[in-house]
């Protein structure tokens, strides 16, 4: 990096120069006639030196700003492109369904301070929990530890619809360790965080979705957990089917086919509204949805089920 030019006619240019700012000024005063003009001219070059000395440090000083600055921000350009390149490797393998491989490599940057990356590994860290071979203890420190990653990646950026919806998502399955009171509360939050999300990205059908599953899990509340909620709140949260089928509506809009357990919910909440036309429609879309993961597969099964029973039902009005 150049100098201006006037700091480089500050700069010693010969050893001579070089040595003379480290050594100290030689006095004349001893010196016969010379005395009087030495002692002044020796005042003289015992200022000017030590002047010259800060003048260097100064020009030093400047010089190693400028390169702090270029490194770091190299630094910061080459941290940048390396989360970036870590971004597009988890999303290929979220595509890819390799929830395991996906979790080990998300896992190596846990300390991170980038919420994209944070968030991420809390998806990562719920999907772990969500197999069937994790055992029961490794489920609930993984969907706790999931939770931790989501509220870091909130902290980071609030304005991350990404991650107010995986933090609602994260609160309502540590909700299944804390007992109805917490879980009822908790559910004023994750309305929240949804409604967040959706306000700031009103194209992502995920959280739409979610919204829509808020409304179906209140619209289908035990009676007994409806009066505890009533005696534990003055206003416990509520929602009706109706409500929800819209919401599952709009999620299909946004993003048509997009996820199976929309398929198999917009046909579950049609049979809560004995709509058994449309239910069945749904539900036969969700029985032939490709399955490209293991909720895919589980979620093929209790359409078929549905099916099934409906199908018997009919027969057996059919038959009285």
């Amino acid at each position: 990096m150049a100098l201006p030019p006037r700091l480089w006619r500050l700069l010693p240019l010969r050893r001579g120069a070089a040595r003379s700012v480290c050594q100290p000024a030689r006095t004349w005063g001893s010196r016969g006639q010379r005395g009087a003009r030495g002692s002044r001219g020796s005042e003289v070059i015992g200022n000017i030196r030590p002047f010259k000395r800060g003048l260097l440090f100064s020009a030093l000083s400047y010089l190693g700003f400028e390169t702090y600055q270029v490194i770091s921000q190299a630094a910061m350009v080459h941290a940048t492109a390396k989360v970036e390149e870590i971004l597009e490797q988890a999303d290929y393998l979220y595509e890819s369904g390799e929830t395991e491989k996906l979790y080990h490599l998300l896992t190596q940057y846990k300390e991170s301070e980038d919420a994209e990356l944070l968030w991420r590994l809390a998806r990562a860290s719920r999907d772990i929990a969500q197999l069937s071979k994790t055992s029961e203890e490794e489920r609930k420190v993984l969907v706790y530890e999931a939770l931790e990653y989501a509220k870091r990646a909130l902290e980071k950026n609030e304005s991350s619809f990404a991650a107010h919806k995986w933090c609602a998502i994260c609160i309502s399955d540590v909700g299944d360790y804390e007992g109805i009171k917490a879980k009822i509360a908790n559910a004023y939050i994750i309305k929240e965080h949804f409604e967040k999300a959706i306000e700031l990205n009103p194209k992502d059908a995920t959280s739409i979705h979610l919204m829509g599953i808020w409304c179906y899990t209140f619209a289908e509340m035990p009676w007994y957990q409806r009066r505890i909620a009533k005696v534990l709140f003055a206003n416990p949260p509520s929602s009706t089917y109706e409500e929800a089928l819209r919401y599952f509506h709009r999620a299909e809009q946004v993003d048509p086919n997009f996820y199976s357990k929309n398929l198999l919910l917009l046909g579950k909440t049609y049979l809560k509204l004995n709509n058994k036309k449309l239910a069945a429609f749904w539900l036969v879309k969700a029985k032939g949805y490709p399955a490209h993961t293991e909720e895919d597969k589980q979620i093929q099964t209790e359409a078929a089920q549905l099916l099934t029973e409906r199908k018997d039902t009919d027969f057996r009005m059919k038959g009285n």
